[in-house]
């Protein structure tokens, strides 16, 4: 609260205050104080925190990698490969769950319906192949998640596959599951078309990088901690 603070923010926009009276044994109450965190405040939170508990040292891991991203980002054009892939699949990731919240409020409420409208993009995008036909075709292991075996060109395509849908549900105002999947589908299609116009190389037909993401994330963490430029998160 104290850096919120001398960094010039009000410290209650960050920690409000949601403390609540509980009950007790014998009719006593008791008020336990707690709070709601903004973004801000949970990185406060874990860079002043003791990296020997658990889950300081894993916000660490995490706000390094969103960090690492960011910066990555900013000179995009002068990555390799790896790094490429890691700025796309983090993209890919905010942008899913967008999608999900705009496909819910069009109607596609259940696992399986989202599952239905998950493959309905892919199979549009992939001339027919299907989640686990993709799955299959890279020759992942069960766990393996296709978007994590991605080069960056394929992510960009799923990217603006997914961008797209979930900017046309909200436009058309989208009301059933049904339609949601129509949606999806065509979207997905016409990036493919638009590929096969302009000649490059289809989504199914582009290599299979060696390493995952989470791989790629690894080795950046431990670049970044070995490196003699140091972390604001190791301060």
């Amino acid at each position: 609260m104290l850096a919120c603070k001398n960094s010039g923010f009000t410290v209650g926009d960050h920690f409000a205050d949601i403390s609540k009276t509980i009950e007790m044994p014998k009719t006593a109450k008791k008020q336990v104080i707690d709070y709601k965190l903004t973004r801000y405040a949970c990185y406060l939170i874990v860079q002043n925190g003791d990296p020997r508990k658990e889950i300081i040292a894993l916000g660490q891991t995490y706000f390094a990698i969103q960090t690492r991203r960011q910066e990555l980002a900013d000179t995009f054009n002068q990555l390799d490969e790896n790094n490429k892939r890691l700025v796309v699949r983090g993209n890919i990731k905010q942008w899913n769950q967008l999608l999900a919240k705009t496909a819910h409020t069009a109607g596609v409420i259940t696992d399986e319906e989202f599952a239905i409208f998950q493959n309905a993009g892919y199979m549009g995008l992939y001339g027919g192949l299907t989640v686990a036909d993709i799955h299959h075709r890279k020759e992942l292991k069960k766990e393996e998640k296709i978007l994590d075996f991605m080069g960056s060109t394929e992510l960009i395509a799923n990217l603006f596959r997914i961008s797209q849908t979930e900017e046309k549900l909200k436009i058309d105002q989208t009301a059933s599951a049904v339609e949601a999947n129509e949606i999806h589908y065509r979207i997905a299609e016409k990036i493919r078309i638009a590929m096969v116009e302009m000649g490059t190389t289809l989504p199914e037909n582009l290599p299979t990088p060696e390493k995952s993401i989470q791989i790629i994330e690894r080795e950046e963490i431990k670049k970044l901690r070995t490196s003699k430029t140091k972390l604001m998160l190791d301060e």
